[in-house]
């Protein structure tokens, strides 16, 4: 069962699939760029991605009676 809005991979391959073959050198570049990738895309659209997240995270239900042990308002 997947979660609305999620995508799945229709196919997966083998880890040890030959057209996959690299060394570990260029496993290291692929890695390092991939990842700086990630880290300019994520500085790009942080805002987005934020939003998101939030708007997908359930709502906790506001009860005067629980305790707010984080909040701003601390008696001491």
């Amino acid at each position: 069962m997947s979660k609305p809005g999620a995508t799945t991979m229709t196919r997966k391959r083998p880890a040890k699939s030959p057209e996959y073959a690299v060394s570990d050198e260029a496993a290291a570049y692929i890695a390092d760029a991939l990842m700086e990738l990630a880290l300019q895309f994520e500085a790009t659209h942080f805002a987005e991605i934020r939003r998101h997240y939030e708007s997908i995270t359930p709502r906790r239900d506001y009860d005067p009676w629980q305790l707010d042990l984080f909040g701003e308002h601390q008696p001491f």
